[in-house]
């Protein structure tokens, strides 16, 4: 029997609804309407003669020859990276393209980083996803992308994690709050309070279980929130303090709206890394990338937030 031609598009056609288990979603994602997500899966899966999806409810759910043709799909478009990294090689630097992720918190400081370097390599085109710290990690994890910048280097990974700017977290709070104009409190006083906190997966939220921990403080958690953004509006609105990056609330710091709590041992000092596979050949572009952050990450960062 011979297979009918399927192309690269409908396989990352696939990937996207594998992911979001949802025609609507990816649809969103590609910037495409729904009917031609679902003809580029309609095509892939009579170029194999197999179904690959079934709808679930609302969403879709993959065919059992679904998941095996993901497994696959994956490591093949891992294998074009490598293709393309090493074809890179042969044109050099004068163009390139980085696929970069970052977890959410990264975003505060990430377009101003991209700005600086697009000076200095006009030619390399950065595509940036941002995401929590468990979604960016499978991203890694199945070669999807070049680089991932994050706070803490993935232990389960085989990866090369490179440490290029300080991320200090601290316990925030509303200015008017009972807490603030206490100094040099034990972390211990922090169970008597309310804490609003990032979502399950998010790495500042992995960071303050933690340190929690480590201090035998129970973590009173009020409610959980998907973003940065929404847990400073609810901590300026009074619904409870929070642990957070310093480099997130900079401005709000400057201008009053919200006060750090004077802790002993906080500001907790973390890392920023810039990590990526071991097995991952770097393109030049990924390698300049790299450099750039190594060499003046930090000093960018520190005089910007």
């Amino acid at each position: 029997m011979s297979m009918r031609p399927y192309t690269l598009k409908q396989l990352q056609t696939f990937m996207e609804v594998a992911k979001q288990r949802s025609v609507s979603k990816a649809a969103e994602r590609l910037f495409v309407t729904q009917p031609a997500v679902s003809m580029q899966i309609r095509q892939l899966e009579d170029a194999f003669g197999v179904p690959l999806i079934e709808p679930l409810g609302r969403n879709i759910q993959l065919t059992h020859a679904g998941e095996v043709f993901l497994t696959h799909a994956q490591a093949a478009m891992g294998q074009l990276k490598n293709l393309e990294a090493l074809m890179a090689e042969h044109v050099g630097l004068k163009k390139g393209r980085i696929d970069l992720a970052v977890v959410s918190t990264a975003k505060y400081f990430v377009p101003m980083l991209l700005v600086r370097f697009k000076q200095l390599f006009q030619g390399v085109e950065v595509h940036l996803s941002i995401d929590n710290r468990e979604n960016v990690l499978g991203l890694l994890a199945r070669n999807e992308v070049d680089l991932v910048m994050m706070g803490r280097a993935p232990a389960h990974l085989d990866c090369v994690a490179t440490a290029f700017a300080s991320n200090p977290l601290a316990i925030l709070a509303a200015p008017e709050h009972a807490l603030v104009r206490r100094k040099n409190l034990p972390f211990t006083v922090l169970a008597e309070h309310a804490f609003v906190v990032r979502e399950e997966g998010s790495g500042t939220r992995a960071a303050m279980e933690r340190l929690f921990a480590a201090n035998k403080t129970a973590l009173n958690k009020v409610m959980e929130m998907p973003s940065n953004e929404t847990i400073k509006q609810a901590v300026m609105a009074g619904m409870g303090l929070s642990f957070l990056s310093l480099r997130t609330v900079r401005h709000e710091l400057a201008s009053g709206h919200i006060a750090l709590v004077d802790i002993e041992g906080l500001p907790w000092m973390g890392d920023w890394y810039l990590t990526h596979l071991s097995s991952k050949k770097l393109s030049p572009a990924a390698r300049a990338f790299k450099e750039f952050l190594l060499e003046q990450g930090a000093s960018l960062m520190d005089a910007w937030s």
